[in-house]
């Protein structure tokens, strides 16, 4: 057996099995059951029986908005109600008076990483008023982290598309640059044209190759049509596996029977629904959607920012958060909301190189949990953070 640069072992996998690694440059070269011959190496790091899970993924953030690492910014409510350009208009007004973007996304890399993340996609606003300057700030960052976290960037139209003519190209100009996924905006309720919107968002991912991933905040049967749509577009394309829809909230207020029909689109389109268990809002139902084969993977959305003072980053938190919000109890469900935030999220973000398997990179998150489920509950703080061999944080605080 050839020898590794280093060998992890002693770890309890996500599906009960006691192994070790062989990691060499950074990436796992074998996964070593228990008991089965060890190479040579020049580092040993011994897991102690900890829980390891892949590092994990934080499919939906807002890099740009928080106000993490900035001053306490007082939430303003909407004056009737839930309404999206209300917040967006609140949201402009605060990023007017914050510290610079750079400053606050490092400070909030900083708190996700600490917590586990190793996989982030991120969406940034592309407006008029902004132009590039989010992109280019952000894709400085993903250069500047790409020895800690992997970044995928979301060209985010938060005004709009059609709503303002010129953010079509400026999305263009955006992926041009670097920028890795298309994003789109409530396409009927926000800017009051769905199949318009859509034109453009798959026009733009087809030039550039590039997945799709929309905020759809839209409710009810609105919501619930738009959706079926999305998955329409998606097989028509042959896009399946490159599309996501962020908050569906529309699934989670409609008849089951609705409910069960977009699910069964959505599996034949392989479009993924990404939740963050919003507080006052419905979640989709994460158990159906999941019986009917559909991805469902979870992110942290806005954290600290003019959308609501809650959030911390942790991805495992989130992943408590979900099943408690789904009336989840039993093991398997807690093993589902572990699997939203790895494996799911994962499969979401089209991460082939992801887990525990050869040739992947050597990200590991260890927690103080006999099992996911276990880890889910607990929410067990003492984690150790390592991305591709090297320990990046431990105990809540990055390693410089």
């Amino acid at each position: 057996m050839t020898a590794c640069d280093t060998l992890f072992e002693n770890a309890l996998l996500p599906d009960g099995r006691r192994a070790g690694f062989a990691v060499t440059g950074g990436r796992i070269e074998t996964v070593l059951e228990d008991g089965a011959p060890r190479p040579e190496t020049a580092a040993t790091v011994d897991f102690g029986g900890r829980l390891a899970a892949p590092g994990f993924v934080e499919g939906h953030v807002h890099l740009d908005t928080s106000f993490i690492g900035d001053a306490w910014v007082p939430h303003k409510p909407n004056t009737a109600g839930f309404d999206v350009r209300e917040r967006v208009r609140f949201q402009n007004e605060n990023l007017a008076e914050a510290a610079p973007l750079a400053e606050r996304a490092r400070a909030q890399m900083e708190l996700c990483l600490a917590q586990g993340s190793t996989r982030m996609r991120s969406h940034l606003i592309i407006d008029l008023a902004r132009g590039l300057s989010h992109a280019e700030a952000l894709l400085e960052m993903r250069a500047a982290w790409a020895d800690r976290i992997d970044l995928q960037l979301c060209a985010f139209p938060q005004s709009g598309i059609l709503a303002e003519p010129g953010v079509a190209d400026l999305m263009d100009e955006a992926m041009a640059l670097g920028c890795d996924v298309v994003g789109g905006l409530d396409p009927a309720g926000f800017d009051g044209d769905l199949e318009g919107h859509l034109d453009v968002v798959f026009g733009l991912a087809e030039r550039h190759g590039a997945p799709v991933d929309i905020h759809l905040h839209d409710a009810g049967h609105l919501g619930v049509f738009e959706i079926e749509r999305i998955a329409q577009r998606t097989r028509a394309l042959g896009m399946q596996g490159l599309v996501a829809i962020s908050h569906a909230y529309g699934l989670g207020d409609v008849p089951e029977p609705l409910q069960r029909r977009a699910a069964e689109a959505l599996a034949k389109a392989g479009v993924a629904i990404m939740t963050n268990a919003p507080g006052a809002r419905p979640l989709p139902p994460v158990a159906l959607l999941r019986e009917a084969g559909v991805t469902v993977f979870g992110g942290c959305d806005n954290i600290r920012d003019s959308w609501w003072p809650w959030g911390d980053g942790d991805m495992l938190g989130r992943a408590n958060m979900i099943g408690y919000r789904s009336g989840f109890a039993v093991d398997a469900q807690l093993a589902a909301c572990f699997d939203m935030v790895t494996e799911g999220g994962a499969a979401a973000l089209g991460l082939s190189d992801y887990g525990f398997r050869p040739g992947a990179p050597a990200d590991f998150v260890t927690l103080d949990a006999r099992h996911t489920a276990e880890a889910v509950a607990a929410r067990p703080r003492d984690r150790q953070v390592w991305k591709h061999g090297r320990k990046v944080a431990e105990n809540g605080a990055v390693i410089v």
